[in-house]
C-alpha cells in the first residue's frame, strides 16, 4: 500500500524590516521529494493559505532541484491545499521544509500546530528541516507541556543565522527551541546534521534535507513493516 507524506510549505514571500525576499528554501523541498518519490512514496503539499508557495535559493546546477522545477509535483505545489482543510492523520508523515518564510507564517500558526498534534497523536512521523522546526514552537499535546520539552532535535543554528539572516528574523530559532525545553544539538555551519528521536526527525540546514529524507524513508519502511 502506498504511503503518503504531507509537506507543509510557507506562503510568505518577504520577511523582516528590510522586506527580504524569501519563501521555502528550494533544496529543502526538492531533495526530500527526490528521495521519497524515487522510493514510491506519494507526496502532497499544503500551506497555511493554500495556493502559491514562493521559493528562495533555487540552484539550476543541482540536478534534483532542476528536475523538481520541471516536474508535475512542482506544479501541484503551486496549487497547494489549504492546511485547515487537510487532516494530517490521513498521512504517514508530515514534513516542514525551511527557508525564512516559515518564520513568518508557519511558526505559531494554529493550523500548523493542529497538524503537528494530529500527526503525533495518531502515531505518525513528524519531520522538519532548517527553519522548519519553528512549526514545533508553542505546540502542546493538551497538558500544557511544550511538545519539544525533553525531545532531541536540531534546526538552523544561531551560529548559522549570525552570518545569514540575523537582521531579518524575529528571533533566534535555536534559542526559542531551547527555551521550550528542547535538547538541541548542531554540527558545524552548513554541515549535514539529522537528529532522530523516536517519531520526531529534524535536520539542521539545507545540506541536511536529503539525509533527513533518508531517515524519514527508513522510518516509513519500518512503520509499514510493523503494520
Amino acid at each position: 500500500m502506498t504511503q503518503h507524506v504531507l509537506f507543509i510549505v510557507t506562503n510568505a514571500a518577504v520577511i523582516g524590516p528590510h522586506s527580504r525576499k524569501t519563501g521555502f528554501f528550494f533544496a529543502e523541498v526538492a531533495h526530500p521529494f527526490d528521495v521519497l518519490d524515487k522510493a514510491g512514496i506519494a507526496v502532497e503539499f499544503a500551506s497555511p493559505a493554500g495556493g502559491w508557495t514562493p521559493y528562495d535559493a533555487y540552484d539550476e546546477k543541482d540536478p534534483a532541484q532542476k528536475a523538481f522545477l520541471a516536474s508535475k509535483a512542482f506544479r501541484r505545489l503551486n496549487h497547494s491545499r489549504k492546511l485547515s482543510e487537510v487532516d494530517a492523520a490521513d498521512y504517514d508523515a508530515i514534513l516542514v521544509p525551511g527557508g525564512l518564510g516559515p518564520m513568518v507564517d508557519i511558526a505559531r500558526n494554529a493550523d500548523v500546530q493542529k497538524a503537528v498534534v494530529r500527526a503525533w497523536s495518531t502515531g505518525k512521523l513528524v519531520s522538519a528541516v532548517c527553519h522548519g522546526p519553528c512549526s514545533l514552537l508553542g505546540v502542546d499535546l493538551g497538558d500544557g507541556t511544550p511538545f519539544v520539552r525533553g525531545k532531541k532535535l536540531t534546526s538552523f543554528s544561531t551560529k548559522e543565522e549570525y552570518d545569514y539572516a540575523r537582521d531579518d528574523v524575529p528571533y533566534e530559532l535555536e534559542d526559542a527551541l531551547r527555551a521550550e525545553g528542547a535538547e538541541y544539538s548542531s554540527a558545524s555551519n552548513w554541515q549535514p546534521h539529522v537528529v532522530v528521536d523516536g517519531r520526531l526527525i529534524t535536520g539542521q540546514n539545507p545540506a541536511s534535507a536529503g539525509p533527513l529524507a533518508k531517515e524519514l524513508l527508513t522510518a516509513l519502511k519500518r512503520a509499514a513493516a510493523a503494520s
